[in-house]
């Protein structure tokens, strides 16, 4: 199958956004410091902590943002007002310092989930078909890859192939059954394989707050950076879906995987 230049054109743009570089890097070219200084800085047992706060984070995000959004098709996104709820929050979370990451960090993830959401929606998706809903929260574990990943494990592609079948077996439930507590542990098993990767990204995040100078004004662009990279992972994310309807999952990526690599 020929493909037209503009959409060969949208599938480049799509893979140069997924397979970018990750947050550690984008982070450490604004603030002009390696992120192991921060990492450094973190308590023995944060890595622990930080994967609490991660899943609780997504639970109350997906609670709050997208079983609530409304439905109207091709409704363009909200990307700057959901970039000043991030930031604002990325203030007041750098401004308290750690301690207010349990509190920021669900705040800032409950904003990110309605941008995506709303990204999602303006590519076609159906914010009210569940596996949209579950496509939303794929986009966290995008653009982060584990220290035990190799290099099968850490394409978009490898990402969306891991999550699968939890994916399906969630959407599949839900549908049928709705959320009630009987499903929340199939619902969990999801949370738990996304906050792997999406706690990565948060440790970044804490690192980069956690390093001297940065505070309030520093926690502000970090969220920034932060909001703009899950931003940009949606984005990809989504036109690869809408291009799977229309051609195919097959079809789409052999057509990705012959595009150039320009991330």
């Amino acid at each position: 199958m020929t493909l037209p230049d503009s959409a060969i054109s949208e599938l480049q743009l799509a893979k140069n956004l997924v397979e970018n570089p990750g947050m550690a890097a984008k982070i450490t070219n604004y603030i002009g410091k390696p992120l192991e200084m921060g990492l450094e800085k973190l308590p023995k047992n944060w890595q622990k902590k930080i994967g609490t706060i991660t899943e609780a984070a997504l639970l109350k995000a997906s609670e709050a943002a997208i079983f609530t959004i409304n439905n109207v098709p091709g409704k363009a996104s909200s990307n700057n007002w959901h970039k000043l709820g991030v930031a604002v929050s990325g203030g007041l979370g750098g401004f308290f310092g750690l301690p207010a990451l349990a509190i920021e960090v669900p705040v800032s993830t409950t904003i990110m989930l309605r941008s995506i959401a709303e990204i999602a929606r303006s590519h076609g998706e159906s914010i009210s078909n569940m596996e949209t809903k579950l496509a939303c929260l794929e986009v966290f574990a995008l653009g982060g890859n584990l220290k035990t990943d190799d290099c099968t494990e850490s394409g978009y592609f490898a990402v969306r192939t891991l999550l699968a079948r939890t994916v399906s077996e969630s959407a599949e439930y839900i549908t049928v059954k709705g959320l009630t507590e009987e499903g929340l542990p199939i619902i969990l098993r999801l949370l738990t394989k996304v906050a792997e990767r999406f706690s990565i990204q948060i440790s970044e995040k804490a690192a980069a707050q956690a390093v001297p100078l940065v505070g309030a004004a520093g926690g502000v662009l970090i969220n920034t950076i932060f909001i703009n990279h899950f931003q940009d992972m949606a984005t990809g994310h989504f036109i690869i879906r809408k291009f799977e309807r229309f051609y195919g999952k097959e079809q789409t990526r052999q057509i990705y995987d012959e595009l150039p690599n320009l991330g």
